[in-house]
């Protein structure tokens, strides 16, 4: 799919430039929409198991009261993204019917496993919610392990959609029809390793920092009032260690990313990196730095290694540069941001084993962990806009052009319209009962050593 607008002389299907726009721009809003509720949807079942298993192995029952808010917080989102991804099942048919319709039997496959591994997830998401204090502890937590396995695997089965999109096989075109469909060979292709893995660390990360932003903001509070609440203490603790357990992680994944799609997708990488015209020793360009010969030994490692620009792409097959290259730019930022709170995190808690100083509990320190949430959460919707923006004009590439896979009929527009009133309702019905969720201030012990949470 393609999510964000072509020029309109670009657009040669029978829909009008107007539809054809629509249909992007609505697709892009729902599933930018969809993908980060359905990070939360992996990472936080995954973040309530770490505090029941930390709550039975020592016998804290703050951990197993997060646990248990946290699922129940992922119950409600739970739901409401399986009302997001209903609706991007049906724009799959209503505004792209000639991608379904000449390919939905080469990847269909993975969108029926997809749905298996979801209901397996919402059965035993049921079996979870319901069995605290009916089935005894390690039971319960067992309970909760496939809800954990069967979200990553369908998310993992959703991407190799994505990824069969960026490297299509598994079919033969003869007459421009499709034979020989081999469903393993589509979902196995060569994207799915580096795709599935960059969405899944994205997906833990985003849904760490996130979490734990929501307590940096309580820890705040708790400061301003001179108290300390351990409850807020561990629940920022938990998810923002397994967003920092993943930041590193991603940087390592994120290379390999580009490493493959400047191998595969040359028009793509050229408009991320904004080399405009083929050249030996290709400098590093960001903002208004510039490091020379550092792209080609980088991605080559010879400093004098030719890179393809967008010059030798031919100009019907070029992406929106400018637009993919912002938003790399963005989330290369944005993950730097994070890579440095997770820096001082792990070396804040090395020196507290060593018994030099506690864990960084400085208002600076929480004040950047609120933001960490938005970052993460900007970092992925860049990426996304990457991935898809960098493919155009390909729906699937090098195969298919966007344009002949819009639905022709008038009135896509209009869609657009009812689809993001719909949204905003469903978004703030959402944050109302998340807000009637929230813990209740209790009664957090006096603070009587002032420099455990700094001054």
């Amino acid at each position: 799919m393609s999510f964000l607008p072509l020029a309109a002389d670009a657009v040669a299907g029978a829909a009008t430039p107007a539809d054809f726009m629509a249909a992007r721009q609505q697709m892009a809003f729902t599933l930018g929409f969809h993908i980060i509720l359905a990070s939360i949807g992996i990472g936080l079942p995954a973040i309530t198991l770490l505090a029941e298993w930390r709550s039975l192995r020592t016998g804290d029952t703050v951990y197993a009261e997060l646990a248990r808010r946290w699922m129940k917080a992922a119950g409600v989102l739970f739901a409401v993204g399986a009302v997001s991804g209903t609706v991007l099942s049906f724009e799959m048919g209503t505004l792209w019917p000639g991608f379904m319709d000449k390919y939905g039997q080469v990847f269909g496959a993975a969108f029926a496993l997809e749905g298996i591994a979801f209901f397996i997830e919402a059965i035993f998401m049921g079996i979870y919610l319901y069995g605290w204090d009916r089935l005894s502890p390690k039971a319960h937590f067992v309970t909760g392990i496939p809800v954990v396995i069967a979200g990553l695997l369908s998310a993992s089965f959703v991407v190799t959609v994505n990824s069969w999109m960026n490297q299509p096989r598994g079919f033969k075109l003869v007459d421009g029809r499709v034979t020989d469909v081999d469903p393993l060979a589509a979902m196995f292709n060569p994207a799915t390793p580096v795709q599935a893995v960059h969405l899944i660390l994205a997906s833990l990360m985003v849904c760490g920092f996130l979490v734990a932003s929501v307590y940096a903001v309580a820890l705040l509070r708790d400061r301003r009032a001179g108290r300390v609440d351990r409850y807020n203490r561990l629940g920022f603790a938990v998810p923002f260690s397994l967003g920092a357990a993943c930041a590193p992680l991603q940087v390592l994944v994120g290379d390999w990313a580009s490493r493959f799609v400047a191998d595969n997708q040359p028009a793509k990488f050229a408009a991320m990196e904004g080399i405009e015209h083929t050249q030996a020793g290709v400098p590093f360009k960001f903002a208004v730095f510039e490091i020379p010969n550092a792209l080609s030994l980088m991605l080559k490692f010879d400093a004098h290694a030719t890179l393809r620009g967008m010059d030798a792409i031919p100009a019907d097959q070029r992406p929106p540069a400018e637009v993919v290259k912002i938003a790399f730019e963005v989330m290369i930022v944005a993950g730097m941001f994070l890579l440095a709170l997770a820096a001082w995190w792990a070396f804040s808690w090395w020196r507290a084993r060593r018994g030099a100083a506690d864990l960084p509990w400085r208002s600076w320190f929480l004040r950047a962990a609120t933001v960490a949430g938005v970052a993460a959460a900007v970092a992925m919707e860049a990426g996304w806009t990457v991935t898809e923006v960098g493919r155009q004009p390909w729906i699937v590439y090098g195969v298919m052009r966007t344009e002949e896979a819009v639905n022709p009929n008038p009135g896509l527009r209009f869609g657009l319209y009812i689809v993001l009133v719909v949204y905003a309702v469903l978004a703030a019905a959402t944050v109302s009962v998340l807000r009637r969720m929230r813990r209740r201030p209790g009664s957090p012990s006096p603070l009587t050593e002032p420099e455990k949470v700094g001054t």
